[in-house]
C-alpha cells in the first residue's frame, strides 16, 4: 500500500507543479489509466485494500486540482462496513432424519428450513399454492427457479435435482454459494435456499410421500471496508444547486487462478474522466454551482458505494440538481456516430438534451434492451429523486468483464475528445439557472 500511497503523492505533487489548464490531457488520460489498471493495483477488487489505494490515489489527484473536502467532511475518503454472509462449516440436509450426502447450497438468505416437502414441477411453480419447502422436478435452469421463487415470496427452500447446469453452476461459484450482503445496519430481505440434490438421492425422495426435511445453514460474519474519494468545488451561490460528477473506481480484482482483471474500461475510464473534468473544471475558478467529484466503491458487487453515499450524502440530495455518471468510455460503440458517447435513459429526462445543445458528444442509449439506465450507480441516486445519468463509450465492448480489459485496448485518443466534448457543457450548466427535470413518466420509482 505504500509504494501505492508514495505514487498517488508524487503524481499529486506533479500536478501541482503543472500550469493550470482547462483542456483535456491526453498524457494525463493515459497516466491515469495506466496507474488505476496497472498490475501494481492487482484489479482494484471491490472492498479491498487495492480499492482503497485508488481511492487514495484519486482523494490525492483532488487535492492537487484544489478541490476541498466536502461539506461536513474532514478529509476526501467516505468509508463503509460491508457485511456478508460467508459458509463457515458444510451445509447439512435431512430427510426424515437421515443425512443427504452431497447436497450443496447454490444460493440462499443465510436461514435454515424445515418442513414437509411438497414434490412440484418447475413449470407448475407459479400456479400452485404456496408452501414452504419444494421439490422441484423439471430441467428449468436454477438460477431462473430462484429468481421465480423470490418473485414469489413463499418458498423457503427449493430442492432441485443435480444436471449439468447446476454443476456448472457449482463450479462458477467455487463453493461459495450467493449469500446475502450489504452496508452495515441495512438489513437484507429474505429469499429463499436452493440446494442440489445428487440425482440418485433426489429420485428416492421424489418417490415418497410427506418427506420431513430439515436444512441447516452454518453462517459467519465477514466484513469488509470500502471507499468512496470526494472532492468538492465549492459554488459562489450556496443556493443555486451543486452538480454530482462520478464514476466507480473498483473492479473485479484478482481472479481464483491469479488472474488480473484490470478494468481499465470498466471503470478506470470513467475514473480518468472524473479526474480530468475535476482537473479542467477546477483550473476554469469558481462557478455558480459547486460541484461534487466522487469516485464510488463496491459498484460491482451491488453498488454499496452509491448507495452508503446516498445515504450519508455531503449536501443534501433535493440539491443535486443533476448527475453525471461516466462509465466505460474507453472505447467507441460502432454503432454511434464517431466520437459520440450514450447516455443511459436519455429520454427520460431533460440532462442529455441540455449537455447537447452545449456541445457535449452524447446521444440514447442503442441498447435499450440491456436497460443499462438501472445497472450503474446513477441508479441508486434516480431513486431517490436526482436526475441522475451513466454517459458511456461502448456499453457493450467485447472486453467487458475479461482478462482483455487492459489498457492496451483503451482508445486514448477517443477518450480524450469524448471527456473534452464534457467541460464546456458542464461548466455552462454549473453557472446556469437551469435545472434539469424528469420528463413525465421518467423518474422512476
Amino acid at each position: 500500500m505504500k509504494r501505492g500511497l508514495l505514487l498517488a503523492a508524487w503524481t499529486a505533487a506533479s500536478v501541482l507543479a503543472a500550469p493550470a489548464q482547462a483542456q483535456v490531457s491526453a498524457d494525463w488520460v493515459r497516466a491515469h489509466e495506466s496507474f488505476l489498471a496497472g498490475d501494481e493495483l492487482r484489479g482494484r477488487g471491490s472492498a479491498t485494500p487495492d480499492e482503497a489505494i485508488a481511492a487514495a490515489y484519486v482523494a490525492a489527484q483532488f487535492r492537487g486540482f484544489g478541490l476541498q473536502p466536502a461539506p461536513g467532511m474532514d478529509g476526501y475518503l467516505q468509508k463503509a462496513e460491508i457485511v456478508r454472509l460467508k459458509l463457515k462449516a458444510p451445509i447439512t440436509l435431512t430427510a426424515n432424519g437421515q443425512a443427504v450426502p452431497g447436497a450443496v447450497l447454490l444460493a440462499g438468505d443465510g436461514q435454515g428450513s424445515e418442513g414437509v416437502a411438497r414434490l412440484t414441477p418447475a413449470k407448475a411453480m407459479s400456479k400452485m399454492a404456496p408452501a414452504p419447502i419444494l421439490l422441484v422436478t423439471g430441467d428449468m435452469p436454477a438460477m431462473q427457479l430462484y429468481r421465480m421463487a423470490r418473485a414469489l415470496k413463499s418458498p423457503r427452500l427449493l430442492l432441485i435435482r443435480e444436471s449439468a447446469d447446476t454443476q456448472a453452476m457449482v463450479q462458477a461459484l467455487h463453493g461459495e454459494p450467493r449469500l446475502p450482503g450489504g452496508l452495515r445496519g441495512v438489513p437484507h430481505d429474505p429469499s429463499p435456499s436452493v440446494v442440489v440434490v445428487p440425482a440418485a438421492a433426489f429420485d428416492a425422495l421424489a418417490a415418497q410421500k410427506d418427506v420431513k426435511v430439515a436444512l441447516t445453514v452454518p453462517v459467519e460474519e465477514k466484513v469488509a471496508t470500502t471507499t468512496n474519494a470526494i472532492g468538492w468545488l465549492s459554488g459562489t451561490d450556496p443556493k443555486a444547486g451543486v452538480l454530482l460528477l462520478s464514476a466507480h473506481l473498483d473492479h473485479l480484482g484478482v481472479q481464483a487462478d491469479g488472474t488480473i482483471m484490470h478494468g481499465a474500461n470498466d471503470d478506470a475510464s470513467g475514473t480518468t474522466a472524473v479526474l480530468e473534468l475535476a482537473r479542467t473544471l477546477a483550473a476554469k475558478g469558481r462557478n455558480t454551482r459547486g460541484i461534487l467529484f466522487v469516485a464510488y466503491g463496491a459498484e460491482e458487487i451491488g453498488g454499496y458505494g452509491s448507495t452508503y453515499f446516498g445515504a450519508h450524502p455531503p449536501v443534501p440530495l433535493d440539491q443535486i440538481v443533476a448527475n453525471v455518471e461516466v462509465e466505460m468510455i474507453g472505447a467507441q460503440d460502432p454503432k454511434l456516430p464517431a466520437g459520440t458517447m450514450m447516455m443511459t435513459g436519455f429520454e427520460r429526462s431533460t440532462l442529455g438534451e441540455t449537455l447537447k445543445s452545449h456541445g457535449a458528444l452524447v446521444t440514447s442509449d442503442p441498447y435499450p434492451e440491456q436497460n443499462f439506465f438501472q445497472r450503474s450507480d446513477n441508479y441508486s441516486l434516480a431513486l431517490k429523486g436526482v436526475v441522475a445519468h451513466t454517459i458511456s463509450g461502448w456499453a457493450v465492448v467485447p472486453t467487458y468483464h475479461s482478462k482483455d480489459d487492459t489498457v492496451a485496448n483503451i482508445d486514448i485518443a477517443f477518450m480524450t475528445k469524448a471527456i473534452q466534448s464534457l467541460v464546456e457543457p458542464l461548466h455552462a450548466l454549473a453557472n446556469s439557472d437551469a435545472k434539469p427535470a424528469w420528463k413525465p413518466g421518467g423518474k422512476p420509482e
